[in-house]
C-alpha cells in the first residue's frame, strides 16, 4: 500500500446471515488496484460456504473505490444471479454509484459451458451478419434523414442555428488543424514528385512531374489527404465528445429538456465541417503543390518553368471538382463522428471504442464516396 493511502482504513468484509437464508456483506475500507484482492477472495468464500438465498452488499462503509472494487461487486453480483438468486447493492456514496452504472452488465456476464458462445452453422452466421449490416444502414439512413432536415431547418431559419458554437467548432475543425494539414500535404507532395521523377529521368521527362503532382491534387490527393487527417483529428474528436456526453447521461437530459440532441449538437458541427474542409483542401493543395516545387528546383528547373508547366496543366474545373467532393467528406466527417459518440456503449472503454469506431468508418465511407465520384467524372470527361 502506498503512503498516499494510509489515511484510509483497512479493507475489511464482515459476513451476517440472517434467519431468512439472507448473507449479508459489510464491505469498509478502501477498495483499488492493491486491496481489492483480498476482499475478493474472502467475499468469494463466504458466497460460496453460505450458498444463500439473497445476497445483499453494504457498501456504506466503503471509503474509496476504483474499477477494481467495481469489479468485484459485479463479479459477486453475477455469481448470485447465476445461481437464480437474489442481489441488492446498498450504501454506496453517489460517486460509486455512478462509477458502478457505467458498466455493462450483460456484456459481462459469462456465457454458459465452455464460455464460447455457439457458432452455429455457416447458414446462420450468414444470416445473423447480414442483418447486422442491415441494421447498421437502417440506421445510418435514419441519421442521415435527421441531419438532412436539421440542415434545412436551419438554412430555412438562420437565426436559430446556435453560430457561437458553430464558429467554435470552426476554430477547432479548421484553424488548429491547418499546421498538421499543411506539414502532410507537404511531405506527401515532396515524396510523390520525387518517387515519379526517379522513372520519368529515364525518358527525360522530369518536367512533367509538375503536370503529375498539379493534377494528382486537385483531383484526389488534396480532397483525400486533407479529409483523413481532418477525419482522424476532428471526426474523433466529435466521437469522443459526444460519447463522454452519452455515458454521463447529458444526451438523455437535453431529451428530457425537449431538446433534439441531433439540431442542438450534430447540424453545428456539420455546418462548420461544410464552412471549413474547402478552405483547408485549398491549403493542402498548395502546400502540395509546394512539396512538387522543392524536388523540381533540386532538378536545376526555375520557379517560372514550374509555374508555367502546373498553370498549363491545372485547370479550375479540376479545382472545384476536387473541391466540390470534399462537401460530401465534411458530412461524411462530422455526421459518422457525432453518430459513434451519440451510439456509445456504458463502460470505460465506450469513448475510445466510439472514437476508433469513428475514424475507421469514416475512412472507408470516404474511399466509397470518392470512387463514386471518381466514376461520375469519367462519365462527364472531367
Amino acid at each position: 500500500m502506498k503512503d498516499h493511502d494510509a489515511a484510509f482504513s483497512p479493507p475489511s468484509v464482515e459476513a451476517s446471515k440472517d434467519p431468512d437464508d439472507t448473507l449479508v456483506l459489510k464491505i469498509k475500507g478502501r477498495l483499488d488496484v492493491y486491496s481489492t484482492g483480498k476482499i475478493w477472495k474472502d467475499s468469494s468464500y463466504e458466497l460460496e460456504k453460505s450458498a444463500p438465498r439473497k445476497l445483499i452488499i453494504d457498501g456504506d462503509g466503503i471509503e474509496y473505490c476504483d474499477a477494481s472494487g467495481i469489479a468485484l461487486l459485479i463479479e459477486l453480483k453475477l455469481i448470485q444471479e447465476k445461481k437464480g438468486g437474489g442481489f441488492e447493492l446498498r450504501g454506496l456514496s453517489e460517486d460509486n454509484e455512478r462509477l458502478y452504472r457505467l458498466f455493462n452488465f450483460d456484456l459481462l456476464a459469462k456465457p454458459e459451458g465452455t464460455g464460447k458462445p455457439p457458432s452455429g452453422n455457416i447458414v446462420e452466421r450468414v444470416g445473423k451478419t447480414s442483418w447486422e449490416m442491415l441494421e447498421e444502414l437502417r440506421v445510418h439512413i435514419y441519421f442521415t434523414g435527421r441531419v438532412t432536415v436539421g440542415l434545412f431547418a436551419a438554412a430555412l431559419n438562420p437565426f436559430k442555428i446556435r453560430w457561437k458554437e458553430v464558429f467554435v467548432t470552426c476554430e477547432k475543425f479548421g484553424a488548429n488543424s491547418l499546421f498538421i494539414i499543411a506539414l502532410v500535404n507537404f511531405l506527401v507532395g515532396l515524396v510523390i514528385a520525387f518517387q515519379s521523377a526517379i522513372p520519368m529521368q529515364q525518358y527525360g521527362a522530369q518536367i512533367f512531374v509538375a503536370d503529375l503532382i498539379v493534377i494528382a491534387y486537385f483531383k484526389e490527393l488534396g480532397p483525400l489527404m486533407t479529409a483523413f487527417v481532418v477525419n482522424g483529428r476532428s471526426g474523433s474528436a466529435f466521437a469522443a465528445e459526444l460519447g463522454t456526453m452519452k455515458v454521463n447521461e447529458e444526451l438523455d437530459a437535453l431529451d428530457t429538456m425537449g431538446l433534439d440532441p441531433v439540431n442542438f449538437l450534430v447540424v453545428p458541427k456539420v455546418i462548420a465541417a461544410i464552412f471549413m474542409l474547402p478552405l483547408l483542401t485549398v491549403f493542402g493543395n498548395l502546400f502540395g503543390l509546394l512539396g512538387g516545387l522543392v524536388v523540381i528546383l533540386s532538378m536545376g528547373y526555375t520557379f517560372t518553368t514550374y509555374i508555367n508547366q502546373i498553370t498549363a496543366s491545372g485547370t479550375y474545373v479540376m479545382l472545384l471538382a476536387g473541391l466540390f467532393k470534399t462537401l460530401f467528406f465534411a458530412v461524411l466527417i462530422a455526421g459518422v463522428g457525432c453518430l459513434s459518440g451519440m451510439r456509445a456503449s456504458r463502460g470505460p472503454s465506450a469513448v475510445g471504442d466510439a472514437a476508433t469506431t469513428a475514424v475507421v468508418t469514416g475512412i472507408i465511407l470516404m474511399i466509397v464516396v470518392d470512387g463514386i465520384f471518381g466514376v461520375i467524372y469519367y462519365i462527364l470527361g472531367i
